[in-house]
């Protein structure tokens, strides 16, 4: 959570926290999962997480990848009954330490209507993708396969500000502009916001996410995934267990000498970073730059939290009888 206020996802950060309390109070959370292999190949394995936190789960399932691709080039883990695992990127991020690309991806809360659909049927349904360079800064992608993720809409809504056309639609499958509207029976629109736009392509991400993360593994898909909003409940006729991710790892060796190819990725994000700037702006950004502006900045700064987010950590602070820390303007 810290890691992704760092870095400006603050959809992700420790605004979360109350949401995982609540999970664990209502007993959807296990505080002390038994992780476990539960069918495996040599570079492949599902692991069941034992209904853990997804930010425990997904670092060791990545840990696993990592070892089978220590061993036979690439590694492939598919996660069945876990939880929301955070930011993306995070765990992708932890192949490129060992010369390796790391991939990463889950389903989530079903908030999201398929294109032409005014019913929810996907998540938000993330892919990360982390690429080691030489000299410059790792390539790293990770971006939801909607137009925004749920937690851009509760940021909106703690601000009392509409939202974009093209972030969300009404209950009748009209565009909206009301942060509201997912709650009031809306939905997320796929990555595009409309057909003419490529919403359908943002439909087969997504899609795609749903079927590695839970077809493969075992866990709930599509409509049956368990929500991690409040005002959504799990289905009382699941089809797998929890929630799905899955984590890849592929060692850089295993395609050609890994100084080789870091050297051609300095090269290749050089010539993409000089490209020349189309007008008004400074300079074309690689993916993983915005996050790592906004990480320099808050490691000396602090990270920024909005009054409904303090005020929710004061009531934790209260409930759990802790000290509150000092918070500053």
């Amino acid at each position: 959570m810290i890691d992704a206020d760092l870095k400006g996802i603050d959809s992700h950060g420790i605004a979360r926290l109350p949401g995982y309390i609540r999970l664990w109070q209502k007993g959807r959370i296990n505080p002390s999962p038994d992780i476990k292999v539960v069918h495996e190949t040599p570079s492949t394995a599902v692991i069941d997480g034992d209904n853990g936190l997804g930010l425990v789960v997904a670092p060791e399932a990545m840990k696993y990848a990592m070892f089978k691709a220590e061993t036979v080039g690439t590694g492939w883990v598919a996660v069945r009954n876990s939880n929301h695992y955070g930011i993306a990127g995070y765990h992708a991020l932890l192949a490129v330490a060992n010369d390796m690309i790391g991939i990463s991806m889950t389903n989530a809360s079903p908030l999201v209507a398929p294109t032409f659909s005014a019913e929810r049927l996907l998540g938000t349904n993330p892919i990360a993708i982390a690429i080691p360079a030489g000299q410059q800064p790792s390539f790293v992608a990770d971006f939801a396969t909607t137009t925004v993720a749920n937690g851009k809409l509760e940021i909106s809504k703690r601000k009392q500000q509409p939202i974009p056309f093209g972030w969300a639609q009404d209950k009748d499958g009209k565009p909206s502009t009301d942060a509201g509207c997912v709650e009031q029976g809306g939905a997320l629109v796929p990555l595009g916001g409309t057909r003419e736009l490529g919403s359908h392509k943002g439909y087969c991400l997504g899609s795609i996410v749903d079927i590695f993360s839970a077809v493969f593994s075992g866990a709930n898909y599509g409509p049956w995934v368990p929500p991690f909003v409040s005002f959504l409940e799990p289905t009382d006729d699941p089809v797998g267990k929890g929630i799905g991710h899955f984590l890849g790892a592929m060692r850089i060796d295993a395609f050609r000498p890994a100084q080789e190819f870091k050297n051609e990725m300095d090269r290749w994000i050089t010539r993409f970073r000089n490209s020349k700037p189309s007008a008004g702006e400074a300079q074309v950004l690689i993916p993983g730059d915005p996050e790592r502006i906004m990480y320099l900045a808050r490691i000396k700064d602090g990270v920024p939290l909005l009054p409904a987010v303090v005020s929710n950590l004061q009531e934790l602070a209260v409930q759990f009888r802790l000290e509150m820390p000092e918070t500053t303007g």
